[in-house]
């Protein structure tokens, strides 16, 4: 494992080197002292892996392909946000926006994350161990939020064919987001994240979320409210 102190590295230099990794690599990359940086290990395209020690500024690991980046500690606004695929994993907290945008992988946050994790989402995948904050998968249109902790109000507003699934309890729910019926494989799709994001939770305690559908049409009737 080569090992990368940003006590004497820039950013800058930190993120040119992931990045030069050719594809197919697998190489691994410990980094020291990353006290908050932002932007760290992003637009990273090779299956290396990154293991950063510390807590981390905004977007980390932002438009991640491929790569495996483990935080050791807190990570800022936008982790991982605009994902492509790989596995971030945050083993501490996350701040406002987690896996924004983000189109395909697996985000794993071992806390809990702030208001809007999973905005936008459009494939990514996101586990949160802990509880997540208001307006969590706001306008997200695929993919999967899994929560096994509680969520604040405003959850899946205006949420399109994203899913997702709650162990805890739920504030005041987002504009078009229901409760909806828990089916067998909704039960698997469940499992199965459960056991890649190695976070032990039982499936029978979750309830699922998605789209009720009416504002995928406009309503002459409902012209007011728009």
């Amino acid at each position: 494992m080569e090992s990368i102190d940003l006590a004497s590295t820039t950013t800058r230099d930190l993120n040119a080197r992931l990045q030069s990794e050719a594809d197919g690599s697998n190489a691994a990359f410990e980094v020291l002292h990353p006290g908050g940086r932002h932007a760290l290990a992003c637009g990273l395209t090779a299956p290396i892996a990154v293991t950063l020690r510390g807590h981390v500024g905004y977007y980390c690991a932002g438009m991640n392909q491929n790569a495996t980046v483990t935080v050791h500690g807190n990570a800022g606004v936008g982790v991982a946000e605009n994902m492509m695929s790989g596995l971030v994993r945050v083993m501490g907290d996350a701040s406002q926006s987690a896996g924004a945008s983000g189109h395909g992988g697996l985000l794993v946050i071992e806390g809990s994350a702030s208001a809007r994790c999973g905005i936008s989402m459009k494939g990514i995948d996101i586990v949160v161990k802990g509880s997540v904050g208001h307006n969590s998968a706001f306008m997200a249109q695929a993919g999967h939020l899994v929560i096994c902790g509680d969520a604040e109000d405003g959850l899946g507003d205006s949420i399109y064919e994203a899913v997702i699934y709650v162990s805890g309890e739920t504030g005041k729910l987002g504009a078009d987001c229901e409760e909806q019926p828990m089916t067998a494989d909704d039960r698997q799709t469940l499992t199965e994240l459960l056991a890649r994001s190695g976070i032990e939770a039982d499936p029978a305690t979750f309830r699922r979320y998605g789209s009720a559908r009416s504002l995928y049409n406009f309503k002459i009737d409902n012209l007011g409210s728009y």
